[in-house]
């Protein structure tokens, strides 16, 4: 079906409900943005320039205001001063509800939520539990072994000639193949999985269908998407899993609690699974190509980040060289404070999450001691954590990269305010509260290690005459924004 089709089917729809009765802004309830067309409100402006769009309202209506989205009507919440209210709510805002709606829809299996599976939801609730804490250390140790694996086959069997790539698609192929074997693990014989390429390219553009079936557009309305959602959830196979060796153990207890339960096909088990493969690479991909990016495009901070890595080695007793092969421990990592700072930058620069609830209830939902206003049930409370993460007043210069923006006095730093007020949240790449990502420790190691190994074993240069490239708008709202184009870049094994 044409796209021109889906919009006319969207109009009549969005008539429709305008017919039938429009919504008012009752007195107690935030101010109401409508738009002029039916349904579909204001989300063809929200989705060409979301930060935009709302910094613009924020001027002209205020810290709190109500818009209307695609059918939906979700109230923003702009003054960051005012998020540990939000966050705090428990009873009367909730996070799961939406994505026990829209989860399953968007990956292919039925919801959990059901009297059909009892107990499974907060089961796999506390499997996330093996993704943090002591648990890290087999996983980064793991992760560690693969990427090492995949530098060595693919890049560093080669003598020391300049060669020439595309960063994205470097920084892809590697962290995608990486990341895949550690979480799920190898073939029988312990080796690489055939067609990885394959699967990431089918990865690649199911993801780019993903900001559509995240706002619930119906997959059969998008082309291929059913088709290859359906090739890539059938790699997962229990009968296929089965056979692979070093399985990471959080992988391992979501599969035994699958089969715990008789009226979880295979399938469903198997799109389970592929959930958790967008959860793992869907965000980190892109955060691992700016970090490289901003990093490799700053050549004082690289220098710095480098020599960090070697000292935090050299203070481990190991000299570094490049015919050695080197792990870094979780320890080690968490001693790197430049580089952790240089990936919070790119963070902050290149995330768009929204941080969502839904309203259980029509409520009066207390902002401060001061303001109150009124939601409606089904309503959506959002926070969007680029607007302060580009605040100036926040931020100084808030479009620099600066690589040790969160280091003072050798430490991280953690005071950052706004109005002469500290703030509780001021970094929020992964969102808050309980809906704040389970495997974010994890990610961002598995970041911090590409990184170290990139600037150990490489020397690296971007090619001249490229401008920054621009932030993608398409996933905002849905995690860290892909580049709207790849970057040029050179790569030589150092001479070490």
């Amino acid at each position: 079906m044409s796209s021109l089709l889906l919009l006319l089917l969207v109009l009549l729809l969005g008539l429709l409900v305008w017919i039938l009765g429009g919504r008012t802004r009752k007195q107690d309830e935030p101010p109401l943005i409508k738009g002029w067309i039916p349904f579909i409100g204001k989300a063809l402006e929200f989705g060409k320039d979301a930060h935009k769009f709302l910094e613009e309202h924020k001027r002209k209506y205020g810290d709190v205001f109500t818009v209307q989205i695609a059918g939906k009507y979700m109230t923003f919440i702009m003054d960051p001063l005012l998020y540990p209210s939000i966050i705090k709510q428990g009873r009367q805002l909730d996070f799961h509800e939406f994505t026990s709606k829209v989860a399953p829809l968007t990956f292919g299996y039925p919801p959990v939520l059901s009297s059909k599976f009892p107990g499974l939801w907060e089961q796999i609730k506390r499997s996330f539990q093996l993704l943090q804490g002591d648990h890290l250390v087999p996983l980064t140790d793991s992760m560690m072994g693969n990427l090492m694996l995949v530098f060595r086959q693919d890049h560093l069997d080669r003598d020391g000639d300049w060669r020439r790539g595309s960063l994205y698609e470097f920084c892809s192929s590697v962290m995608f193949e990486a990341t895949f074997l550690t979480i799920y693990g190898k073939t029988a014989t312990g080796s690489r999985h055939r067609g990885m390429d394959n699967m990431r390219k089918n990865f690649n553009e199911f993801d780019n269908m993903f900001p559509f079936l995240i706002a619930q557009i119906p997959i059969w309305l998008l082309g291929g998407t059913k088709a290859i959602r359906q090739k890539l959830i059938s790699y997962f196979l229990p009968q296929q899993m089965s056979r692979w060796s070093n399985t990471s153990q959080f992988i391992q207890r979501r599969s035994e609690l699958f089969d715990q339960h008789d009226k979880l096909k295979d399938f469903d088990k198997a799109a389970h699974h592929f959930a958790i493969l967008w959860a793992s690479v869907g965000n980190t991909v892109p955060a691992t190509f700016w970090a490289t990016y901003f990093l490799v495009s700053q050549p004082e901070a690289l220098k710095m980040v480098r020599q960090e890595i070697v000292d935090v080695l050299r203070d481990s007793g190991i000299k570094f060289s490049t015919d050695k092969y080197v792990m870094l421990s979780k320890e080690q990592l968490d001693k790197l404070i430049f580089l952790e700072s240089s990936i919070n930058e790119s963070l902050r620069l290149s995330s768009a999450s929204m941080n969502i609830r839904v309203s259980q209830e029509d409520f009066s939902l207390r902002l401060d001691n001061d303001r109150s206003v009124g939601v409606r049930k089904g309503d959506i409370i959002a926070l969007y954590p680029q607007s302060l993460h580009l605040d100036p007043e926040i931020y100084e210069d808030p479009q620099t990269f600066r690589f040790d923006r969160f280091v003072q006095d050798n430490r991280e730093k953690t005071d950052f305010s706004k109005n002469g007020q500290k703030l509780r949240y001021y970094l929020m790449p992964f969102g808050s509260g309980s809906s704040m990502c389970p495997g974010r420790y994890f990610a961002i190691n598995e970041i911090k290690q590409f990184v170290c190994l990139l600037l150990l074993y490489f020397d690296l240069q971007l090619d001249d005459a490229q401008n920054r490239p621009n932030l993608d708008s398409r996933r905002a709202g849905l995690g860290i924004l892909m580049p709207s184009s790849d970057v040029r870049f050179c790569y030589r094994l150092r001479a070490v």
